[in-house]
């Protein structure tokens, strides 16, 4: 019975010593957590292309096209047109 009761207050003491001890580092951890995220959300937008600071003398005059197919709708002229409807009831 007496080990019983000494567990208990083993555990609640390191219970409450824990509540204190976090009352006390929140505040210093949460500034760490934040700063943390800051970096790695503002990582992403570290390369502006836009930035005259990031652009190197070695590129000045160097002109590059990138050409993309995105959104070029064909149409296959054995199937058709297309026609939307809607149904009447």
């Amino acid at each position: 019975m007496n080990s019983f009761l000494q567990t208990i207050l083993i555990i609640l003491l390191v219970y409450y010593g824990l509540k204190i001890v976090f009352k006390f580092f929140k505040p210093y951890l949460i500034k760490y957590i934040a700063k943390k995220a800051s970096d790695r959300f503002g990582q992403p937008f570290g390369n502006d292309p836009f930035n005259n600071t990031s652009r190197k003398k070695e590129d000045e005059g160097v002109i590059s096209i990138d050409k993309s197919n995105a959104n070029t709708k064909t149409s296959n002229p054995k199937v058709g047109e297309y026609v939307d409807y809607e149904e009447l009831e």
